[in-house]
């Protein structure tokens, strides 16, 4: 299973996913770092991806080849991560036939309901566990 971990800015979302999923899940499933800028996916690939890609381009190719899309929710809103994400990166993510798996941030002017006091690690651990789930 081909699992891509989309992330701008410096990457540190990213890195975590990738981090507790490396801990988590078998040699047999791939996971692919794609970043918005080349630091994004550096500090992925150095915290265990298998591999990396930068830039619109990358991300909008490897939505089509991927089974699963994780990340914050901010990769499917377009000028969200201080203008990072363009319209064409997320539609590619949202249009994907991949499973998505978010994680909601109340940042980005939005707040989504229900998420409130929810600290980072807990919401990374349970999007650990949907994915485990999913493979």
């Amino acid at each position: 299973m081909k699992i891509a971990v989309v992330d701008g800015q410096g990457g540190g979302i990213g890195k975590i996913i990738i981090e507790k999923l490396k801990d988590n899940i078998d040699r047999t499933h791939e996971l692919i770092a794609l970043g918005t800028n080349s630091t994004a996916t550096t500090g992925m690939i150095k915290s265990g991806a298998n591999s990396g890609a930068t830039g619109e381009n990358a991300i909008k190719v490897m939505s089509k080849r991927v089974d699963i899309i994780l990340g914050p929710l901010a990769i499917m809103v377009p000028d969200a991560m201080m203008g990072e994400i363009t319209s064409d990166i997320a539609l590619s993510i949202s249009s994907s036939e991949a499973k998505k798996i978010l994680l909601p941030f109340n940042k980005c002017n939005m707040v989504i309901a229900g998420v409130k006091g929810k600290k980072l690690n807990k919401l990374i651990e349970e999007l650990v566990q949907e994915v485990l789930r999913e493979i």
